[in-house]
């Protein structure tokens, strides 16, 4: 039987991720995910992020991944579902991996009834992981409205996980010169996410990759590049611990225990920023005002 092109071309890539020093430790019991923003265009550029992910996955088998809004740019037809997203992750949704999607800009919120996005018909919506304890916020950014709040400091207060993680489309805080820092949107979400303990916050938006200097002891990582890149964006402001806006880009993370160990990689396989987040304790995040 002939093999198909992209499992030929996935197969190619993982020597050279072999090759690489993955950063992660890929503990037994641990949480095991990535991360996707902006990516769905169904051009060159997504595809090639799509199997640098699958080559990956073959040596870190990640058990799902989260989407940062903007899963599908332009119209929204089977058609489109299928070139925009079921075709390039094919490998990934063949092995089980499981996606997780939030509303972006460009998103029609019908999406949420699409079944491999996971979202069970709702705009906003919290998961646990299949193991440990680490509980994910899928908010919808385009509409925060009290009604959203309510929801999100109810479930925040009732969660009991040791991790509690955001994932939404529209950055709180940002260097992008085209976008930036929704502030008005930090007004609604930072007082809940520091009452609560908030521990990480991952959003899109911005065609870009960045990692800011803690927050109010949170944590805040933008990666909107995985189909669209806007170079030379990331702007000179006293924000960032690191940045990169030369190339598409998407993150593997692992939870193990107290740690949070994260690799961002380009879609030629290049490492562009790694590390190990410490969880805070709920007391000590709650204090800081």
């Amino acid at each position: 039987m002939r093999r198909s092109l992209a499992f030929v071309l996935v197969a190619g890539l993982i020597a050279t991720v072999r090759a690489q020093e993955l950063k992660l430790p890929m503990k037994e019991g641990s949480v095991r995910f990535a991360i996707l923003g902006d990516a769905g265009t169904g051009g060159s550029a997504q595809r090639r992020v799509a199997r640098r992910l699958a080559a990956t996955h073959a040596i870190y088998p990640f058990e799902f991944v989260l989407m940062l809004g903007d899963n599908l740019y332009g119209s929204e037809n089977s058609a489109d579902y299928a070139r925009k997203f079921e075709t390039p992750y094919k490998p990934l949704l063949d092995a089980g991996v499981k996606f997780y999607a939030a509303l972006g800009n460009h998103d029609d919120p019908s999406q949420a009834f699409y079944k491999p996005f996971n979202m069970d018909g709702k705009r906003y919506y919290s998961f646990k992981a299949p193991n440990g304890s680490v509980r994910f916020f899928a908010l919808d950014s385009n509409y925060m409205q009290q009604e959203q709040l309510t929801w999100l400091e109810k479930e925040l207060a009732a969660s009991g996980s040791d991790w509690k993680i955001a994932f939404f489309h529209h950055p709180l805080y940002s260097s992008g010169e085209r976008h930036g820092s929704d502030e008005k949107l930090r007004e609604q979400l930072e007082p809940l996410f520091v009452k609560h303990g908030m521990e990480v916050v991952f959003t899109g938006h911005e065609h870009f990759y960045e990692r800011l200097k803690p927050q109010k002891n949170i944590h805040y990582i933008i990666s909107g590049a995985a189909a669209k890149l806007r170079r030379g964006n990331i702007g000179d402001s006293g924000l960032t611990a690191k940045g990169y806006d030369q190339g598409y880009t998407f993150v593997i993370v692992e939870i193990a225990g107290d740690d949070m160990h994260f690799q961002t990689l380009t879609d030629r396989g290049e490492t562009v920023d790694s590390g190990v987040i410490r969880r805070q304790a709920e007391e000590t995040a709650r204090a800081v005002k």
